[in-house]
């Protein structure tokens, strides 16, 4: 697996490459890693038509995972993936990203649109974070983390272990992999992220499809709101999902998501 040093501040960045064709790159959501990708069914289908570069984003999986906030801003993240593309020799490309994700291939179609071929929003958001991850999570989750660790962090989500379904035992593991001083870090800065303004959506002429679940909210109305915004964008609602079940099952979202990178 190539690990190459973040150039904001020498961050070991994880990522692994696979498949051939137009490229593509795979940021998984917050508390996750990149075998979310394998482990909820996208990775065949995709790397039969893309060479899929899935990352570690920073604070994840196998990557470095300092514990100060501010390592965990919207730029910083951008950096990395910008470094881990300059280092496969990847000039333009496709971008799927889901929940943090999709902020990050947000940012990067945003800042660097001849970098971006393609933009998949998976419950994304362009909206103020303050108060989100209390709302994606539960609230208090961020002294929780800090104070009692992964395992009240599962808890905390009905994720014990008892779970048994795929979703659940993937999303479980992931979680339970995590630093939790790091994952306090990165929520941290997620809840000061600040929004997108609605012009420079109307500037960015990358091609993008946002997608969400029906029971999503408010990532529902926020992705609906932010295709709305950008000229040449669709929304896609994916029925009785909420966020933690917007990936699987995989079928419905390849269904729309493969024939828009195509």
């Amino acid at each position: 697996m190539p690990v190459i040093p973040s150039p904001v501040d020498g961050t070991d960045l994880r990522y692994d490459v696979t498949g051939s064709g137009p490229p593509l790159v795979l940021l998984h959501g917050s508390v996750l890693s990149r075998a979310i990708w394998r482990g909820l069914g996208y990775l065949g289908p995709l790397t039969a038509e893309h060479t899929v570069l899935r990352m570690d984003l920073r604070g994840h999986g196998r990557s470095g995972a300092p514990h100060d906030p501010a390592a965990y801003t919207q730029q910083v993240f951008v950096a990395d993936l910008l470094a881990v593309l300059e280092a496969e020799g990847i000039g333009r490309t496709a971008l799927l990203g889901y929940s943090l994700g999709a902020r990050i291939a947000l940012s990067t179609a945003l800042e660097h649109p001849g970098r971006v071929t393609r933009l998949v929003s998976l419950g994304g958001s362009a909206a103020p974070q303050h108060g989100a991850v209390d709302s994606v999570f539960f609230p208090g989750v961020i002294d929780t983390v800090r104070e009692d660790g992964m395992e009240a962090f599962c808890a905390g989500q009905g994720l014990g272990p008892r779970a048994t379904s795929r979703r659940a035992r993937a999303t479980r593991a992931a979680f339970l992999a995590a630093d939790p001083l790091a994952v306090a870090a990165l929520l941290t800065a997620t809840d000061a992220t600040a929004g997108v303004p609605a012009e420079a959506l109307a500037d960015c002429r990358v091609p993008a499809l946002w997608m969400a679940g029906t029971e999503d909210h408010p990532r529902c109305e926020e992705s609906r709101r932010a295709a709305a915004q950008m000229p040449d964008a669709e929304f896609v609602p994916l029925p009785g999902r909420d966020h933690g079940g917007t990936l699987f099952p995989p079928e419905e979202v390849l269904d729309r998501v493969l024939p828009f990178l195509r």
